[in-house]
């Protein structure tokens, strides 16, 4: 729990008992019970929590009973409920305007003010008169009929707007009424043991209904919009929404809370609270019988310190978005988002922590650095944290690397995307102070490298489609250096003709040929990978086919007559010079190839062949 609201008394011990509140701007009206109207005006000290409190109007003749207050100071108008009948005055000189005449034996009203696209106000009423809604709308200083009236299956006890519905509390029900033309009705659920109902609209155009101790927050469907009730420690008198706080009146206190995240922000012991209404944000008054109290906020800068000790990280999310200081508010947000992120990341939530981090530019070298063995050790002692960092077992550190790979790979393309960017977004520390790495190239290379990890630890199989990859930007040492570890050798033969290290390749093949459980035993793949090489290799090709050639010829020849562009175009008058020097014979095939099969029309290897052929007949030698 943190403060977020300290009361200040704005009216004590006032004589006459009090029955309604409303309030706009610095101004506060109270409704008293023998009908007296008291208008104060509140003016906050600059500086410090301490109100100037003057009494500008007392009307004793407003009314013998004042039953219910609305303040619209867009048209300068309230709006009441005085002896069971609809009035309304002006705001500046209590005037009456009018009354809603139909109104008569009205127990009950509900005001909705909406702003149209074009942005004017408009303002609706909704009346309960007995077992009957009457809905209404303001223009030109009266209130007008809106539709025809609705039957009720009883007496409205409480009621409000929730965008085009009505939601109404009965004795023993809940109702939502749609304003659809036809007044359509749907039951929602009994009001529980309490013996008045509670709707109090929300800041969002929600509404939320209570049921004894609980709060259910339903949209104009009336759909509920919340995983779980509020649970109060008491049922609710009244309640205000200011986002992110919904505040209720208890019998014996005031309680603060939040929808989401679902915490129990504050309680303020008051005596005997009833009413609770608001002037705007950050504008809230409290009254029992005869007191008055404001809630005033306490600093967002305070609330928020206090929430990160806490490690409330949503809420105080929510409180820097509200904050009014563009520039801090950015590099305040992203701070705690960081910060929120790492915790996700130290209470073993993966996969919430990567998503968060994935919409933040914090540099993914920071959050690789959460894991063990992933960053070089150099490199990771530059890194801070907030905290010390989870140990994790094997079962979770399988699940912590699932969602980083999600991460990387979300970041490689957005990365791979930026490569060819003339300005670059600079990524940001996770915790200040720590270096980060501006280079696109260096930053994909440590990814990729990273990636190529987390798969030998969770899917072997993504290991090769990785390294095939043309952009695949893996730091070959350390790339080496891990597949060798793992011995997977098939995969180290990829990275190294991806980055044309074909002699490092053909000398683990030569290698791995003779081992008997090695996937690569034999001569076959030294025989793919040679013809692949092309006629720019060719000094690879010389040096690395002759053990080919020598322990099966047949297929070593195939080196140099496979039906490939790479195999064919190879030059034609070398290849026949490196195998009549070391391998002749195997020359004649050669010529005969490259003269039947690939119809070679130059005389020099039609006269070689020649030559090469054993001579036949009587005294041939």
């Amino acid at each position: 729990m943190h403060d977020a609201y300290e009361p200040v008394p704005i009216l004590e011990k006032l004589p006459l008992q009090i029955d309604c509140l409303a309030a706009w701007e610095d101004w506060l009206l109270v409704g008293t019970k023998p009908g007296h109207l008291l208008l104060y005006r509140i003016k906050k000290d600059a500086g410090t929590n301490r109100f100037e409190v003057t009494l500008e109007k007392s009307n004793k003749n407003f009314s013998k009973k004042i039953q219910q207050l609305f303040i619209v100071s867009q048209y300068k108008i309230l709006i009441s409920l005085l002896e069971n009948n609809i009035h309304v005055h002006d705001l500046l000189t209590f005037q009456q305007i009018t009354v809603v005449s139909k109104a008569r034996g009205a127990t009950l009203f509900a005001c909705d003010l909406q702003q149209s696209p074009s942005g004017e106000a408009q303002l609706r009423m909704c009346v309960a008169v007995k077992k009957k809604l009457q809905l209404y709308y303001w223009k030109d200083r009266e209130f007008y009929e809106l539709q025809g009236d609705f039957a009720a299956p009883d007496i409205p006890k409480s009621m409000a707007w929730c965008q085009n519905s009505i939601c109404v509390g009965f004795k023993r029900d809940y109702y939502l009424i749609r304003m659809d033309g036809r007044g359509s009705i749907k039951e929602l659920f009994p009001t529980g043991k309490q013996l008045e109902p509670l709707v109090v609209p929300l800041a969002d155009g929600k509404v939320a209904l209570g049921q004894d101790d609980l709060t259910v927050v339903l949209n104009e469907e009336g759909v509920c919009t919340q995983k779980c009730a509020l649970n109060w420690t008491d049922i609710p008198i009244d309640m205000e929404h200011q986002p992110p706080y919904i505040i209720a009146v208890l019998p014996r206190y005031v309680e603060i809370r939040t929808f989401e995240p679902r915490l129990l922000v504050q309680s303020v012991e008051l005596q005997r609270p009833r009413f609770i209404t608001s002037a705007g944000p950050n504008i809230v008054y409290v009254a029992s019988n005869h007191f008055v109290w404001r809630l005033v906020p306490v600093s967002i800068a305070s609330q928020i310190t206090q929430l990160l000790q806490d490690k409330q990280f949503e809420l105080a999310l929510q409180l820097a978005m509200m904050d009014d200081v563009e520039g801090d508010k950015r590099q305040q947000v992203h701070h705690i988002q960081n910060l929120y992120a790492f915790n996700l990341f130290c209470q073993k939530r993966f996969d919430d922590s990567m998503q968060v981090f994935a919409k933040l530019g914090t540099d993914p070298t920071h959050v690789i650095g959460l894991y063990p063995d992933l960053l070089p050790t150099d490199y990771r002692k530059q890194l801070h944290y907030p905290n010390p960092l989870p140990t994790l077992s094997v079962a979770e550190l399988e699940k912590a690397h699932l969602a980083l790979i999600d991460y990387l790979t979300q970041k490689r393309s957005h990365l791979v995307k930026q490569l060819n960017d003339s300005e670059p977004s600079t990524p940001s520390p996770l915790m200040e102070g720590t270096p980060t790495i501006k280079s696109r190239k260096k930053l994909l290379q440590i990814i990729d490298t990273t990636l190529l990890k987390c798969y030998l630890h969770t899917n072997v199989a993504l290991v090769s489609p990785l390294l095939r990859l043309d952009n695949n930007h893996c730091h070959i040492e350390e790339s080496e250096y891990i597949l060798k570890k793992a011995h997977k050798y098939s995969e180290l033969i990829i990275l190294y003709e991806k980055k044309g290290l074909h002699q490092k390749a053909l000398q683990v093949l030569l290698d791995q040929s003779t081992k008997a459980n090695s996937p690569l035993k034999g001569h076959e793949r030294t025989v793919q990978y040679l013809q692949r090489l092309g006629m720019e290799n060719l000094g690879i090709i010389f040096e690395f086919s002759p053990w080919v050639l020598k322990i099966c010829p047949e297929d070593g020849l195939k080196i140099f007559t496979e039906d490939l562009t790479e195999v064919e175009t190879l030059p034609r008058d070398k290849v026949l010079n490196f195998l009549k020097e070391g391998f002749k014979e195997l020359a004649v095939p050669y010529l005969e190839h490259i003269i039947h099969v690939w119809e070679e029309t130059g005389p020099e290897f039609h006269n070689v062949l020649i030559q090469l052929y054993p001579r036949e007949g009587p005294g041939g030698s």
